[in-house]
C-alpha cells in the first residue's frame, strides 16, 4: 500500500512506522490517522512482525498535536465525531492491538501527539522530548483518549495538573512522573528501541498477545481482568508456543516460538 504520510519498514520481525509530515512537525490530519490504521492493520496480519516502533520524521516532533485548521469551524456534532472516529481508528486500535507497540518519542509530543503515544504499549523518549497536552488553551479538552490514559500512567492529580495548565515537561520529568519507561540521547533513541523490540520478540508471540489483553482489561471497568488473565494463561496451554517454550526449557536450548 502506497502511503502520502507515513513510511513503513519492516526488518525481519520488526516494523517502524515513521509519521512523515516534517513541514507539520508531523501533526495529526484526517488522512494521516487513516493511513495509520490502515498500516497497523496491515502489520497485525503479518505473522513476521512480532514488534512494531512508531516514530516522527525528522529531530523536532514526534507529533507536535493534531492538525487545527483542519476542525476550528467544526459543529459540536462534528467534534463529537472526529474524537470517536479518530478513538476507533487508531487510539483504541493501537492499545488493544495483539503486537506490541513502541512509541519512539524523539521530540515534541503535544495534544494527540502525546495522545498516539500514550496509546502505544509503552514509550522511550529522547532527552529532547517535551510532553504536554494544551488542549484547554485552545478552549477543547483532550479527545482521543488524553483525559483517560494520562490519569493511568501519572496519577490523578498530576494529570490534573498537566491538562489544566496546557503546560509541558521534559523527558527527565516524564520519567519521574512514570509517562515514558526510557530517557536515552537522540542519536541512541531508535537502536534502543530496536533491543527492546529484538528482547521482546524473542519470546512467545502468542503470550504476548494475551497479556496485552489482561494487562489492559485491569483497567476496563466493564470486565474483570483476573478472569481474563485466568482466560489467557489456560489458553496457552492450547498453543505450540507452550509446547515449545517448555521443551526449550527443560531440554536446556533457546525457545524458536511458531507464534501458534
Amino acid at each position: 500500500m502506497k502511503y502520502e504520510n507515513i513510511l513503513v519498514n519492516i526488518e525481519g520481525q520488526l516494523a517502524q512506522i515513521t509519521i512523515n509530515r516534517p513541514n507539520k512537525l508531523n501533526a495529526l490530519n484526517k488522512d494521516t490517522i487513516q493511513e495509520l490504521h490502515g498500516a497497523f492493520t496491515q502489520l497485525e496480519k503479518n505473522k513476521k512482525v512480532r514488534a512494531i516502533i512508531i516514530t516522527g520524521s525528522g529531530e523536532k516532533a514526534f507529533v507536535a498535536g493534531a492538525d487545527i485548521a483542519e476542525f476550528a469551524n467544526f459543529s459540536v456534532k462534528q467534534g463529537k465525531k472526529l474524537a470517536a472516529k479518530g478513538q476507533e481508528l487508531l487510539f483504541n486500535f493501537i492499545e488493544n492491538l495483539s503486537k506490541p507497540v513502541i512509541a519512539a518519542i524523539n521530540g515534541f509530543a503535544l495534544g494527540g501527539g502525546l495522545e498516539l503515544a500514550m496509546a502505544c504499549h509503552f514509550r522511550v523518549a529522547s532527552t529532547n522530548a517535551k510532553m504536554g497536552l494544551p488542549e484547554v488553551s485552545l478552549g477543547v479538552i483532550p479527545g482521543y483518549g488524553g483525559t483517560q490514559r494520562l490519569p493511568q500512567l501519572v496519577g490523578r492529580g498530576r494529570a490534573m495538573e498537566m491538562i489544566m495548565t496546557a503546560g509541558m515537561i521534559d523527558a527527565a520529568k516524564a520519567l519521574e512522573y512514570g509517562l515514558v519507561n526510557h530517557v536515552v540521547p537522540q542519536d541512541e533513541l531508535l537502536g534502543h528501541c530496536t533491543q527492546l523490540a529484538g528482547k521482546i520478540s524473542n519470546n512467545s508471540p502468542v503470550a504476548i498477545s494475551y497479556a496485552i489483553k489482561a494487562i489492559n482489561d485491569c483497567f476496563n471497568t466493564s470486565v474483570n481482568g483476573y478472569d481474563t488473565e485466568i482466560d489467557g494463561f489456560g489458553k496457552c496451554f492450547g498453543t505450540s508456543d507452550f509446547k515449545e517454550g517448555t521443551s526449550a526449557f527443560l531440554d536446556k536450548r533457546k525457545a524458536h516460538f511458531p507464534g501458534k
